[in-house]
């Protein structure tokens, strides 16, 4: 299937690894040119032909130096995904064990940096750019913007941020020929979830059980109508898909296995 993406241009955040990696990947097959930011490269990420840009999008200033450096690179820009997220998930355990009378200010601003503030400040620096070139952006969020689990409560509500940001670019711009969707997975077969310093893994042995153990647990307690969770070439086709010509804006697609059951 031919999405009409050849000769593209797109910027990536959190590229260099899980979703974002997997998504570079799938856009570079489609034929675009590709800038992948993330703090650090990976061997995995220096194996394609994505340019990678290191930033730290949690810093007020990236977000600029960013979309300037992409723009030398690649002369303009069609599409924006904003992935950067979880990393290792060390940061976020906090917000798992803790209630909101015990998580403290400086681990909601470092979350927000993150998870929101990251997605607006890029959003806002290429904007220029995709009015010109009547672009689109996919914000990547998470079903825990949709329920009220037992946390991260910070990342949770950074992810409803979001969301909500993706409507009102979707609605201030969409006259601009501008585009902004959402995609939400579950859980997804990262190192987030798999690896032993993962959120997961350490929520793990906070709570003094195996790996795999609370895995299952929380697979369970998902309750994911297809058994398992999903993978992050399952998310980035459903991601570039999006971001290929359509008229499609302002909307949140679900990629969770039927874990949120509510219409």
């Amino acid at each position: 299937m031919d999405l009409h993406l050849f000769g593209k241009t797109a910027v990536v955040t959190g590229g260099s690894k899980g979703i974002g990696l997997a998504t570079v990947r799938q856009l570079l097959d489609e034929g675009v040119s590709v800038v992948a930011a993330s703090r650090r490269s990976t061997p995995e990420l220096a194996e394609t032909k994505a340019v990678h840009v290191p930033v730290d999008l949690t810093t007020d200033q990236a977000a600029r130096e960013l979309v300037e450096r992409a723009t030398e690179v690649l002369g303009g820009i069609d599409i924006l995904v904003n992935n950067v997220g979880v990393g290792d998930g060390g940061d976020l355990v906090q917000g798992a064990l803790q209630n909101l009378l015990q998580l403290p200010d400086d681990a909601w601003r470092h979350t927000f940096d993150l998870h929101f503030y990251s997605a607006l400040r890029v959003s806002r620096a290429v904007l220029p750019s995709l009015i010109e070139r009547r672009g689109t952006i996919v914000n990547v969020s998470s079903t825990a913007a949709r329920q009220s689990t037992g946390g991260p409560i910070d990342y949770q509500i950074a992810k409803a941020a979001l969301t909500s940001l993706t409507k009102v670019i979707a609605e201030q711009f969409g006259g601009d020929g501008v585009r902004a969707l959402t995609v939400s997975p579950g859980p997804v077969s990262t190192g987030v979830w798999n690896a032993p310093d993962g959120l997961i893994g350490r929520l793990a042995a906070a709570r003094g059980v195996p790996h795999k153990m609370l895995q299952a647990r929380l697979t369970e307690m998902f309750a994911p109508s297809t058994g398992r969770i999903t993978t992050p070439e399952e998310v980035a086709r459903l991601i570039v898909f999006l971001a290929s010509p359509n008229n499609i804006t302002g909307t949140d697609y679900l990629i969770d296995g039927g874990i949120v059951k509510a219409l």
